[in-house]
C-alpha cells in the first residue's frame, strides 16, 4: 500500500511515527510550510531554536510550495499549497492521511483527494472540552456532522478523541484507533540513574528531595504558577519539594517573583532541547501538566515513558488514558491548586513503581500507532493495478 501524508512541518513527535510507518508501508509525507529557528520563538517557545533530533530522516518527504502571505501553521491561511492536488495524482497513492483540518492546506488536500476518489483519512486530538464560544459551537453543531463524513476513516488518539467523533456521529465502524505516542525507547534508555545524579547535582538539588517537573511553554494557558504554589503548600505541611521547570516564555519573570515570594526554591531550565529532556524527566520525581486547556500533552508521554509518574489537570486531554487510572497518575480539576497539591503529597507519600509508569507508556506506542494508521488503509485504500 502507497499511503500520503499531509501534515503542517516537520514536529519532533511526528518523525518517529513516520519512520515506524515507513518499514511497514509505502509512505511519502508533504510538509506545507518550513519553519524557521524564530518562527519556533514566535510559536511560544520563548526562544529560536532548532530541534537537535533528526526530524526528516527515514522516510521520504517533500516539502510543498507554500505561497500564503504570512507563511506558518500558527493560522488556518498560513499554509497554502495549491499544488498538493497535483503532489497527490502524481504519486498514485492508495490513500491520503491528513493530520487534522486546521489549516487551508490540509483542506486543500481533502478537497484534492475528493475529486480524485483518492481515499482521505484524518488523525488529530481535538476534544469537546476545548473552550469554545457558544456561537462557534452551534456552528459546528450544524456543519461537523456532515462535514467529517468526507473522510472516509477517522483515527482518534484517545478517549476525548473518539467522544469528538462519537458526539458529530461520525459512524463507529470508520473509526480506528491509533493514539498519541512518543519513541519511548529514545526516552527509556536516556534516563538513567547517573543523568539523574548529574543533573540533580548541577542544580544543588539533594537526592532524596522531592521535585515536581513543569515541561511547556511559559505561557497563560498551561497555568504554570499553579505548580509553584501547590508546591509552597506542600512545604508548608513540611515536605521539602522543590520545582525545577524545563521551558521558557512570558510568564519566567511571574514564577521567578512568585517563588521568592512563597520561598519555594525554583529551578528554571529554560528551553531544553529533545536530547536534553530524558535527563531533565530521570532528575524529577514527578511531572506536572496544570493546563486550562491541552488537546493532549505529549510530555506526559515521555515522562511515562522514563518511569516518571503525572499528575494532570482535567482540562489536558490525555488525563483518562494516561493518568486516570492505576498508580502512575492522577487528576484534579483545573484551577484548584489545593487539589494539585493534595494529589502530589499522595503521589510523594505512595509513590509508585517505574515499572508502572513504563506500562501505561507502552499501551501508548509507536506500534500502536502504526497498528491503527495501516488498519485503516487496508480498511479505505484503493487498489492499484
Amino acid at each position: 500500500m502507497r499511503l500520503a501524508v499531509v501534515t503542517s512541518h516537520p514536529i519532533q513527535y511526528y518523525a518517529p511515527l513516520f519512520r515506524t510507518l515507513a518499514e511497514r508501508l509505502d509512505l511519502h509525507v508533504f510538509f506545507a510550510h518550513r519553519a524557521t529557528p524564530e518562527q519556533q520563538a514566535a510559536a511560544g517557545f520563548g526562544t529560536a531554536f532548532d530541534w537537535d533530533v533528526d526530524l526528516a530522516s527515514g522516510y521520504a518527504h517533500s516539502f510543498l510550495r507554500n505561497v500564503a502571505a504570512d507563511p506558518g501553521p500558527h493560522h488556518f491561511a498560513g499554509c497554502d499549497t495549491p499544488e498538493v492536488g497535483a503532489r497527490l495524482a502524481e504519486g498514485r497513492f492508495d490513500a491520503v492521511l491528513l493530520l487534522g483540518w486546521h489549516l487551508k492546506s490540509l483542506l486543500q488536500a481533502l478537497l484534492a483527494a475528493k475529486r480524485q476518489g483518492l481515499p482521505a483519512m484524518v488523525r488529530g486530538d481535538s476534544q469537546l472540552q476545548t473552550p469554545r464560544s457558544p456561537l462557534k459551537r452551534l456552528v459546528k453543531e450544524a456543519a461537523y456532522p456532515v462535514f467529517l463524513r468526507r473522510f472516509d476513516a477517522a483515527l482518534y488518539v484517545g478517549a476525548r478523541s473518539r467522544a469528538y467523533y462519537e458526539h458529530y456521529r461520525y459512524p463507529a465502524e470508520r473509526l480506528f484507533f491509533s493514539p498519541h505516542c512518543v519513541d519511548n525507547a529514545f526516552f527509556a534508555e536516556r534516563a538513567t540513574p547517573q543523568a539523574r545524579a548529574d543533573l540533580r547535582a548541577r542544580l544543588g538539588v539533594a537526592p532524596q528531595t522531592p521535585l515536581v517537573l513543569f515541561a511547556g511553554k511559559l505561557i497563560d494557558v498551561k497555568r504554570p504558577l499553579d505548580v509553584v504554589e501547590a508546591v509552597a503548600r506542600l512545604r508548608a505541611q513540611g515536605v521539602p519539594a522543590e520545582v525545577m521547570v524545563a521551558g521558557s516564555g512570558a510568564l519566567e519573570g511571574p514564577m521567578r517573583e512568585r517563588a521568592a515570594r512563597l520561598a519555594t526554591p525554583l529551578h528554571l531550565l529554560g528551553f531544553q532541547n529533545q536530547s536534553a529532556m530524558p535527563a531533565v524527566y530521570g532528575a524529577s520525581d514527578v511531572l506536572v501538566l496544570p493546563s486550562a486547556s491541552e488537546t493532549w500533552g505529549l510530555v506526559c508521554n515521555e515522562a511515562l515513558a522514563c518511569g516518571r509518574p503525572i499528575v494532570v489537570s482535567s482540562g489536558v486531554g490525555c488525563a483518562e488514558d494516561l493518568a486516570g487510572e492505576g498508580p502512575a497518575g492522577r487528576v484534579y480539576p483545573v484551577g484548584e491548586v489545593p487539589a494539585l497539591a493534595d494529589a502530589l503529597g499522595a503521589t510523594f507519600a505512595g509513590p509508585p513503581a517505574a515499572a508502572a509508569a513504563v506500562e501505561r507508556a507502552a499501551r501508548y506506542s509507536l506500534a500502536a500507532a502504526a497498528d491503527g494508521v495501516l488498519a485503516a488503509v487496508r480498511a479505505v485504500g484503493r487498489s492499484r493495478p
